[in-house]
């Protein structure tokens, strides 16, 4: 089913960033033969794209963001990837906010962060054709690209945040972040932010909420016969945490449903996707945080801050274990680049998701659901996190009774002829039937469906 165009409306009426200095670079698109790359599919393919600091703005089909410079880390710009007006299909725009002069170092780097946020290196190119060769209705759609973020970090931080609760605070608390980061930046130091920075008391009837849905998420699991399965726990002082995502049928009950349900989720409009009226990232909502500017924070005040809970002691270890070096990132990545797309080297695929399934262990609060989601992230499409969301689409799409003990031999069944893509296939599914309905432009912008929050675009 090919993708629709939501846009509409007057060309010139789209919006514009804000006229300055900037540097237009050249992306030049992998070739291949697969069905010809589309920006919109690749980019809203994953909720992850809805996650800030990413914006998508519908009317001009462009991703806009703020890209780090390779000379200076803590130097965010302003960045909008588009189609290349004179090299449609063949090449991407990528204008640069806020800057009269890059240097090649600065340029190359930003490219490859737009490379890995689209998945458009050449081993992505071969795995995209080999599953669309398989699998032809997401080659007519131009499925298979899943967008992620720029670096492995932040993919890694915001599978923390997919965790244990609905969508709408997922996006709130990594919207909560990239606006600590901008203060962060206009501080002169941490302990002038911390001096800065109120203690926040949650309301007392937030606590009897969650309460409330701990023990609807127990009762779920009960109904599913998971009072075997040993949940992984976060540090030692907080291991009653369930690593399984809760419930999320309000939420989609929510994006699906009529009334004034859907006026609670939250609203995206066309300024805050445009970024109109923006000179550059001063006045914008600011970069995801980098592991430097989140390693010296107390974690008790990002919890407070960010609205993080449990989350953010792990955020904080995960970046001090990096600043620290006692996780590599470059390492993790260099081992992920072993794997081969080719369902003939399944085993070496294989061999490679167990040794970094076997790293990624070994930090702190990254359980069995946020590592798969941190793999898909690096490349691994052969295993498909599982959780409560994944028993309910086997039970309403595909009418199979599972439990966490047996998801996993249900979905080899139906999607194991797609090795090794099967998360490809599923998720295709998932794009399918997540798409609620689409009733014009700003309804587009709201309509959030089940927890992975994918659109129709």
């Amino acid at each position: 089913m090919p993708l629709p165009n939501p846009t509409g409306g007057d060309p010139a009426a789209r919006p514009q960033l804000h006229a300055g200095p900037r540097v237009e670079l050249e992306l030049l698109l992998p070739p291949g033969g697969a069905a010809p790359f589309d920006l919109a599919a690749a980019v809203c393919s994953h909720g992850l794209f809805m996650m800030a600091p990413n914006r998508w703005d519908p009317a001009a089909r462009a991703l806009v963001r703020p890209l780090r410079l390779a000379s200076d880390r803590s130097v965010s710009l302003l960045a909008r990837v588009s189609a290349h007006p004179a090299r449609p299909g063949t090449a991407l725009l990528v204008a640069v906010e806020g800057a009269g002069v890059l240097s090649s170092l600065d340029q190359d780097y930003i490219l490859e962060q737009v490379r890995r946020m689209l998945r458009l290196s050449e081993e992505d190119g071969a795995a995209v054709a080999e599953f669309q060769a398989m699998h032809a209705a997401a080659r007519e759609a131009g499925f298979g690209r899943i967008f992620r973020s720029p670096t492995l970090f932040e993919d890694m931080v915001k599978c923390i945040l997919l965790c244990n609760c609905q969508w709408a605070r997922t996006l709130s608390m990594a919207t909560a972040l990239c606006e600590l980061q901008l203060e962060l930046r206009r501080s002169s130091s941490i302990e002038d932010f911390q001096s800065r920075t109120p203690p926040i008391r949650e309301p007392e009837r937030k606590h009897r909420k969650r309460q409330c849905v701990r023990v609807k998420l127990e009762t779920r699991f009960a109904e599913d016969k998971l009072e075997g399965l040993t949940l992984p726990s976060g540090t030692s002082n907080d291991s009653t945490q369930s690593e399984t995502n809760e419930d999320l049928s309000s939420l989609h009950s929510a994006a699906s449903g009529t009334g004034s349900k859907c006026d609670s989720l939250p609203s995206f409009n066309t300024s805050e996707l445009s970024l109109n009226n923006v000179p550059g990232l001063e006045d914008c909502i600011g970069d995801f945080p980098t592991p430097e500017e989140l390693a010296n924070l107390d974690e008790d005040l990002l919890a407070k801050r960010c609205s993080l809970g449990y989350r953010a002691k792990r955020i904080v270890m995960l970046a001090r274990g990096i600043v620290e070096g006692k996780v590599s990132l470059q390492k993790l990545e260099e081992t992920c680049k072993i794997s081969v797309p080719a369902a003939e080297e399944l085993s070496t695929i294989e061999s490679t998701y167990e040794r970094l399934n076997i790293e990624l262990s070994a930090i702190s609060g990254f359980g069995p659901f946020t590592r798969a989601n941190v793999l898909m992230c690096m490349g691994f499409n052969h295993t498909i996190p599982a959780d409560t969301e994944t028993i309910r689409h086997l039970k309403q799409i595909h009418k199979r009774p599972s439990t966490v003990s047996s998801v996993h031999k249900e979905l080899d069944k139906i999607y194991g002829k797609y090795s090794p893509f099967q998360f490809l296939a599923y998720w295709y599914i998932l794009f399918r039937c997540s798409i609620v309905y689409v009733l014009g432009y700003n309804m587009f912008l709201r309509c959030i469906c089940h927890r992975h929050c994918l659109f129709l675009v």
